[in-house]
């Protein structure tokens, strides 16, 4: 599933006709609980401040994002995914969200509440898991064998 999962963003990208690191980016932007700004934007991808400008710069120009005043400081902006990009991702991910409807339509009452217990918890260990990584990565090892 999780293989699977990184293969639908690229597919998404194609129908969309952008590059991974956009749909990635309009991903972000549409999940994200609090707004994001540029910096916040960059470091989820992670890449380079200058780089997060021109994807943004980007992705402003093509229409699918905006710039706003940040909701709780005035002094920073905040990046949201326009309208029309909401409605062309719907779009694009039509046939597989019909696909995956279908599925759960097949599930007994009780298959769909275990499904979703299982997806729940699944779903919670993953976080868990995010939210303890290191905020930067460990220092390159030296000398040895490669692969520990």
């Amino acid at each position: 599933m999780l293989r699977v999962a990184g293969d639908t963003r690229g597919a998404l990208a194609r129908r969309l006709g952008i590059g991974a690191t956009d749909a990635a980016a309009i991903d972000h932007l549409i999940s994200s609980p609090e707004p994001l700004g540029p910096v916040e934007l960059g470091n989820r991808l992670g890449i380079r401040s200058a780089s997060a400008t021109t994807l943004v710069d980007r992705l402003v120009r093509a229409g699918h994002v905006a710039r706003a005043p940040h909701p709780h400081d005035r002094r920073r902006l905040s990046l949201q995914v326009t309208e029309h990009a909401v409605g062309e991702v719907l779009e694009a991910l039509r046939p597989m969200l019909v696909g995956v409807d279908r599925a759960v339509a097949r599930l007994t009452p009780e298959q769909a509440e275990a499904t979703a217990m299982f997806l729940r918890e699944v779903a919670a260990v993953m976080r868990d898991y995010v939210a303890s990584a290191p905020d930067e990565p460990p220092p390159p090892r030296r000398g040895g064998a490669e692969g520990g």
